[in-house]
């Protein structure tokens, strides 16, 4: 029986359990199904029987489904579809939806003004599998097939940020967090849920990418017990004093790149904190460390790490930047794997009495990929090259995003990708990087798509910035994602230009050439609050909402949230996204080809205007956009880059706009004009 099935069988069974009326409340927006029996309330909230609700959602799915297929295996396995342009390269063809589950799914069912993990009546309010099962429609709605998926493995509690703690704080890879299960679906563990869930989105056409975090895992970590050689220690008399140290003469936030391996070990700084590192406990003393693991199993309700604390005097190191001078402290959640048994090769010759020093975190051991030990860890290098098959086999995953990829030992990413391909030759690969000078070295590596920088790029509309960042995406050796926020950046609607300027790059994302359209969970609905003050951020962004709201000051990332599906434009980005959709599915094949793309000018070459013609034989489109998100402008576009044979005495007719329903035509040539409203993208077809 397919997992689906079992988990509508078991939602049936629970019903009988729980007979209506149930105080559950959840957005109109999510009732893809327009289910029958249902309250609607003044607040674009709907009372529903959950059994009833989630029932007819699965059920709707579930008859979508063809009998030949396995869905439980990944996507492009089980419907037999070879990839010509390589391993991988659907994604190309894709747009992406990143999704928190915890918080994509997060809604105050009982309306007491708070999220809680399991609320009064026992109903879990925190997002769960079986919640973003219902969102599926509504996401492929909208025209993504590919979910990329924040975390979803078992992470810390302990030492944890915030009121629910991170999900990078991972403590165990092979298992997946219990609190994304859902009571409603009774006794069926969390991993029948995530198999249903991966199910019905290769059901609906839908790609599931997962993100493993390899480069570090959390202080508490299970694998400690087994691998305390596997880790960092400290002196916990030094735990006060643990800061980044400081390097002189560099400036802030450098890569360690091997150059600068000799200010970093004449740094004094860096002298006293590599002191403060102690060998592993069990190495130190392994009576003593069985009697502790004895103990730790006796009373499993006891961290080992306090254990060790208070018998060995030692405590996990955390991890910190892996460049130098960055002012970002220290990250207490989570700490680096020690993926050498030995120093950096490159502190050789700079590190008086080299091989005195116990294991130590520093800028360089962390980019390990520019400072690599000689002795490999290969027993660790084993275990996480083998997560990716592990959800390959048992999930059906499609892809993955490795995070921190760039700071992995280049050994280690080869093994990565080269196992997960031998488990599925289709898998896809999405790369941590930011830098698009890096294009050519990221598509060596074996990646299909990097992230890029447009997240710091596409809002900075009157520094220009989202011109340079648009008009170089041709030239990459890779596609880009073409995005203007992630879980880690602020909100775009909470940026200036607000909802405006969010619309705009939101509905020029899905244009913009050698790119995969990316939304972030909450974009849609114009959500303000950050996931996380991570990147390009500043500490007021975390207070983007009115004191009153019940998210005031709260981050996914760390927080139980929910995002403001109830707000007044709620369809308005929706809507506009769905009509993009079909103009890039009736136009794929010439959107992602290069050779049929042209930039549009304009009048002046720093002019608040952004386009591109794609254009083939007797078809094309131009897509255009007035950047200035304050005032109306009339643009001139020249299209001078352009063949005079594609445009000269050719007629367009405009089939979208973000701003009006008008349709008209009118010829162009060298140069035509358009009145358009702040922020507004119009798409133009040739006729």
């Amino acid at each position: 029986m397919r997992a689906l099935s079992r988990v509508i069988s078991e939602i049936e069974k629970q019903a009988k359990k729980h007979p209506y009326p149930i105080n559950y409340a959840v957005p109109d927006i999510w009732d893809t199904n327009d289910i029958d029996e249902k309250r609607v309330l003044s607040d674009h909230q709907i009372l529903v029987d959950p059994y009833a609700f989630y029932h007819s959602a699965l059920k709707k799915i579930e008859a979508k489904a063809q009998a030949d297929i396995d869905y439980q295996k990944p996507y492009y396995q089980s419907h037999k579809v070879k990839q010509q342009a390589g391993p991988g390269s659907w994604i190309k063809n894709s747009a992406v939806y990143s999704m928190m589950v915890r918080a994509s799914g997060g809604w105050d069912h009982d309306r007491d003004g708070k999220i809680m993990v399991n609320n009064p009546e026992g109903f879990r309010e925190v997002g769960t599998f079986l919640k973003a099962m219902v969102l599926l429609p509504w996401i492929l709605e909208m025209g993504f097939d590919v979910l990329y998926l924040l975390p979803i493995s078992k992470y810390s509690r302990a030492n944890k940020k915030g009121e629910l703690g991170s999900p990078y704080g991972v403590v165990n890879f092979y298992k997946i967090d219990e609190e994304l299960s859902d009571p409603l679906c009774g006794n069926l563990g969390v991993d029948v849920q995530f198999k249903a869930f991966v199910e019905a989105a290769h059901i609906l056409g839908i790609k599931v990418v997962i993100d493993i975090i390899p480069r570090t895992n959390s202080v508490n970590s299970e694998l400690i017990a087994q691998h305390p050689d596997w880790f960092y220690w400290l002196d916990v008399k030094q735990e006060d004093n643990y800061t980044v140290p400081a390097v002189l003469d560099v400036p802030p936030v450098t890569s360690a790149k091997p150059q600068y391996a000799k200010q970093i070990y004449e740094s004094p700084e860096v002298l006293e904190h590599i002191k403060k590192f102690r060998v592993n406990p069990k190495d130190q003393d392994p009576k003593k460390w069985e009697r502790v693991l004895k103990l730790h199993s006796e009373h499993p309700e006891v961290l080992l790490g306090d254990l060790i604390r208070a018998e060995f005097g030692l405590c996990i190191a955390p991890a910190f930047s892996d460049c130098i001078n960055d002012t970002q402290p220290a990250w207490s959640d989570v700490t680096y794997f020690r993926m050498y048994l030995d120093h950096p090769d490159g502190a050789k010759k700079y590190l008086k009495d080299y091989q005195d020093y116990a294991p130590y975190i520093l800028f360089d051991v962390a980019k390990c990929s520019f400072n690599p030990g000689v002795v490999v860890n290969q027993p660790l290098w084993d275990s996480l090259s083998n997560i990716i098959p592990f959800f390959i086999k048992h999930f059906g995953i499609d892809g993955a995003r490795i995070d921190m990829g760039h700071a992995l030992p280049l050994d280690l990413v080869a093994e990565l990708l080269a196992k997960a391909k031998q488990s599925d030759p289709n898998f896809c690969f999405i790369a941590e990087e930011l830098d698009l000078k890096n294009d050519t070295l990221t598509k060596q590596k074996g990646y299909n798509v990097m992230i890029g920088n447009g997240f710091t790029a596409e809002p900075r509309v009157f520094e220009h910035e989202l011109n340079d960042f648009a008009y170089q995406l041709s030239e990459l050796a890779i596609p880009v994602f073409a995005l203007g926020e992630t879980h880690d950046t602020p909100r775009l609607a909470g940026r200036p230009g607000g909802r405006v300027l969010a619309r705009m790059l939101s509905v020029l994302n899905e244009f913009l050439p050698n790119s995969v359209p990316f939304l972030n969970s909450g974009q849609e609905v114009f959500e303000r609050q950050p996931m996380n003050l991570g990147l390009d951020c500043v500490p007021s962004d975390q207070y983007q909402l009115d004191p009153q709201d019940p998210n005031y000051g709260k981050l996914a990332l760390f927080d139980a949230v929910s995002f403001h599906y109830t707000d007044q434009e709620r369809r308005v980005l929706p809507s506009l996204l769905k009509q993009c959709a079909a103009i890039r599915k009736k136009y794929q094949g010439m959107l992602n080809d290069v050779k049929n793309t042209y930039p549009l000018w304009f009048s002046h070459p720093y002019d608040l205007a952004l386009g591109f013609a794609y254009l083939k034989g007797e078809k094309g489109l131009f897509v255009i956009a007035n950047t200035d998100y304050n005032c109306d402008r009339n643009q001139i576009i020249n299209t001078g880059a352009i063949p005079s044979e594609l445009t000269s005495g050719k007629r367009v007719r405009k089939i979208f706009s973000t701003h009006s329903d008008e349709v008209w035509e009118m010829e162009i040539g060298v140069t035509f004009w358009l009145y358009l409203k702040p922020g507004e993208v119009v798409v133009l077809e040739r006729i």
